[in-house]
């Protein structure tokens, strides 16, 4: 792909989409809670989830640090995977504690890379959900590459199935204007995409990207990508 077509690409997306107002959370600390209980689950998981911290007035980094590992399990048991992740929960919001005194403010002031290279290294934060925190919740110019992102890039033509995490998110950085809103909206349009057209069995028919599919990618007879 010529790297001069990616954003014409967001627009034929945005044209043919609309905005989309992702990432779904009133506070910060909501979209961060969000993007580690959306690790391996839908979104609609996750909501059932966040709606029981909010009834139970959890949704604070107190009433976090406070509530029993075994109580906020069971507070997001609809996300799946509910012990593991209350774990991360309480690791990260102890980390807020220990380093930033209990402020995400003072957090999100961090520098982007360095704040970045500081979440990948606490428990059960990976590149996926690092990137969401920093662009969702702190606001900070990265890209967000999910099962998606790669899924489409590579039925494309426009990275091949060597490409690691890194190389996407590159790819975005280096060939896009450095700006939060495009990143927020441009993956926004890609989730939309991936789950209405670039399925595991794609629906290629009606997809805004139809247009900018290689021309030597076919469709077997099961309906799979080739």
């Amino acid at each position: 792909m010529d790297p001069g077509k990616l954003l014409p690409v967001y627009e034929t997306l945005f044209r043919a989409i609309g905005p989309l107002h992702w990432w779904p959370g009133e506070t910060p600390l909501e979209i961060i809670i969000g993007a580690i209980l959306t690790q391996n689950t839908n979104w609609e998981n996750v909501d059932k989830a966040i709606t029981n911290l909010k009834q139970k007035n959890w949704l604070s980094l107190k009433k976090l640090l406070e509530i029993p590992e075994t109580e906020l399990a069971e507070a997001i048991r609809p996300s799946g995977y509910y012990n593991q992740k209350a774990k991360k929960i309480k690791i990260f919001v102890r980390y807020i504690y220990k380093s930033y005194s209990g402020s995400l403010k003072k957090m999100a002031g961090q520098p982007l890379e360095k704040l970045r290279e500081e979440l990948l290294d606490i428990y059960g934060i990976g590149p996926e959900t690092a990137d969401s925190i920093l662009l969702y919740a702190f606001e900070k110019e990265t890209f967000v590459v999910d099962a998606y992102t790669r899924r489409i890039l590579i039925r494309h033509g426009w990275m091949t199935k060597e490409a690691t995490y890194e190389d996407i998110r590159q790819f975005f950085l280096t060939h896009l204007p450095r700006d939060v809103q495009l990143y927020n909206e441009f993956h926004a349009q890609i989730v939309f995409v991936g789950k209405h057209y670039c399925k595991r069995n794609p629906e290629c028919e009606g997809c805004p990207l139809k247009g900018y599919l290689r021309k030597d990618y076919q469709q077997s007879s099961t309906g799979e990508m080739i």
